[in-house]
């Protein structure tokens, strides 16, 4: 909540801290992210502290480490999606908030058109430019993920970046000037050729991998050969609830729009 304390406080505080793209987690087998104490006085470089809300009573901060620096004694350093299934959902989405915000900070440290230093808003997440008040705003890139129908199939594509052998349904970023409907559509037809039609809205998850959105949809099949664009895509087919090949994590809204299709819903 806005506004934030003027000043870090000296106690009551909680940390995330952040080194690189990932956070550090309390050792142990229930690991927890938050540490009460500044992370300075384990001998840690702090490179920046942003606050990120209210934990409760207690102002709750990011702060970022150097990649050189130690981690805070009993941590140990994590990527993000690797805390899935080990920590709270609810404090798996602040580390990930901690990350998105932190590199906010590093990437709006000057106004990207006149190049003045830039300020801290006391009012709300955004730096101001003193010198032209040109106001930054944390980067939300949206992107879309369609699961497309056709009967008792789904379509489901390869990208080369994958594991060996897993599929997933098509996704792809929103360019501007286009509804979400329209770079569903788009998406769809340029990595594997086919048409849909009925867009409907699923459900949308925060992606902070950097700074995505996934704004996820079913559509049924409208026409069209499937092919494999060669680029993005190098392999895609239609699948039946028995013939399914390796699919993504749990986490991810690509397999919730699955297991909603492979319940019969």
């Amino acid at each position: 909540r806005y506004p934030g304390p003027e000043s870090v406080p000296e106690e009551g505080v909680l940390y995330v801290i952040v080194r690189e793209s990932g956070v550090c987690v309390t050792t142990g087998d229930r690991p927890q992210i938050f540490l009460d104490r500044n992370p300075k006085s384990d001998g840690c470089t702090v490179e920046r502290i942003q606050y990120l809300g209210h934990r409760g009573a207690a102002p709750c901060y990011a702060a970022e480490i150097a990649a050189d620096t130690p981690v805070p004694e009993g941590m140990e350093h994590s990527a993000v999606r690797a805390l899935y299934g080990r920590i709270p959902e609810d404090e798996l989405a602040i580390a990930a908030l901690a990350v998105q915000i932190v590199d906010f900070d590093r990437t709006t440290q000057f106004c990207g058109r006149c190049g003045a230093k830039t300020s801290q808003s006391r009012t709300e997440r955004a730096k101001i430019c003193p010198a032209c008040n040109r106001i930054a705003y944390p980067r939300l890139s949206p992107a879309i993920i369609v699961l497309v129908k056709d009967g008792e199939k789904i379509l489901l594509a390869r990208s080369p970046r994958f594991s060996p052998g897993m599929y997933s349904i098509v996704a792809g970023f929103v360019e501007p000037g286009e509804s979400l409907e329209h770079a569903a559509r788009r998406e769809v037809r340029e990595e594997t050729g086919v048409s849909v039609r009925n867009i409907r809205y699923f459900g949308s998850e925060p992606w902070p991998f950097p700074d995505s959105l996934m704004i996820g949809f079913v559509a049924e099949y409208a026409g069209g050969e499937v092919i494999a664009d060669n680029n993005e895509i190098e392999a895609a087919g239609w699948f039946d609830r028995d013939h399914l090949p390796l699919l993504p994590s749990t986490m991810s809204i690509s397999r919730a729009l699955i297991e909603w299709w492979r319940g019969g819903r």
